[in-house]
């Protein structure tokens, strides 16, 4: 079958994700990327899309995406890779020309922007996928698998945390620039960078949505203009209760992303920087040791699995999970067919500007709770 062809709106010379995305389309060769407006300036655009070798540069999106929509091979989909603010602009300059979007998280930089995203996804025949890459590691699928199956009964807590501590002292590269610039990045500094990864991944496993929330935020950092550390308590439809930590200043972190869900059965442990193991404790029995591809592993968790079990799997092949799950929904789409691919969508991108809101709106009010 004809790889999919796909465009790139940012992700240019020194932009990180970009370069994520790039690798993540192409490792199971479902994605051919043919066209780019990897930059807001020009030169650099053009200079990006050259040393990538695109068949087709551009320099700015909306020219990229008028011209791209009145080709005869023009791409199907775009990966946008921008910082924040840009997400709902681009995005919907191509969801109205019917071209599928994949998206860098969190889905915009303000709730306002993140509403008028999901009217445009709605009023769109094309598919919208939010690049949440944790919900695609085969083990927490296998934990989604689970709890889904009742195995740790009827979910009473949820303990998710996220520290890293690259921010614990001003920076002034680009990716921190933007990052703490609540102009580019929103309102939510660690909230919306990190926390809003904890909140999706706690919210994936579970099933459960967030109700209400009590947040504490604070920017360590003298001058520092968004959070970098933020204490949450959540309320979860059904009565199960939770607590999020996410922390850009805790030193000797990376990017150390757990998940604790206890039900009245039993519990459920992860660990990105371990991703390949799950612990299973049912109620009274001893722990139990989950592998990737190994001995107790579901069909959810194979269905993300590349390799034999023991052999690394993580962070780029969770990405690329999302975007072949992405190629499944728009072959199947093409065709007039129903998938059963699994991402993260434009509703999952609008729970988690809402959380965001949520704690900016509960800190400024002394840590009170309020309503998603």
């Amino acid at each position: 079958m004809a790889r999919i062809k796909l465009g790139m709106v940012g992700g240019g010379n020194d932009a990180f994700i970009g370069g994520v995305h790039r690798i993540a389309a192409r490792i199971d060769d479902r994605f051919e990327l043919v066209a780019g407006a990897l930059s807001s300036t020009p030169e650099k655009a053009r200079a990006s899309g050259e040393a990538l070798g695109l068949p087709r540069i551009y320099d700015d999106f909306k020219a990229m995406a008028i011209r791209e929509a009145r080709l005869k091979d023009g791409i199907d989909a775009v990966s946008i890779v921008t910082p924040n603010h840009m997400h709902y602009a681009a995005a919907n300059e191509f969801l109205k020309r019917g071209i599928h979007v994949i998206c860098d998280k969190p889905l915009t930089s303000t709730l306002a922007d993140a509403k008028k995203l999901v009217k445009a996804v709605e009023k769109s025949d094309a598919l919208f996928v939010l690049t949440h890459n944790y919900t695609g590691y085969p083990m927490v699928r296998q934990a989604r698998e689970m709890v889904a199956a009742g195995e740790i009964g009827k979910v009473r807590v949820v303990q998710v945390e996220y520290p890293q501590d690259w921010l614990t002292v001003e920076q002034d590269f680009k990716q921190a620039e933007w990052r703490t610039d609540p102009k580019r990045s929103g309102a939510g500094g660690s909230t919306g960078d990190i926390g809003t990864h904890a909140h999706n991944l706690a919210c994936f496993v579970t099933g459960l949505t967030v109700e209400a929330l009590a947040a504490d935020l604070d920017a360590f950092v003298p001058g520092r203009q968004v959070d970098d550390n933020g204490h949450v308590m959540l309320r979860f439809a059904g009565g199960a209760k939770g607590m999020l930590w996410c922390s850009q200043v805790a030193p000797g972190n990376e990017n150390a992303l757990r998940l604790r869900v206890y039900g009245d059965k039993g519990g459920l442990e992860w660990a990105q920087e371990d991703p390949n193991y799950l612990w299973h404790t049912p109620f009274g029995e001893p722990k139990r040791l989950i592998t990737r591809n190994g001995a107790g592993a579901g069909d959810a968790a194979a269905k993300m699995s590349r390799i034999p079990p023991g052999h690394p799997e993580g962070y780029l092949e969770g990405f690329a999970n999302i975007y072949s799950e992405a190629a499944d929904a728009i072959e199947a789409h093409r065709d007039g067919a129903t998938s059963d691919a699994l991402y993260p969508d434009i509703q999952d991108g609008l729970r988690g500007v809402q959380f965001v809101d949520a704690c900016v709106r509960s800190s400024a009010r002394n840590a009170a709770w309020v309503t998603l």
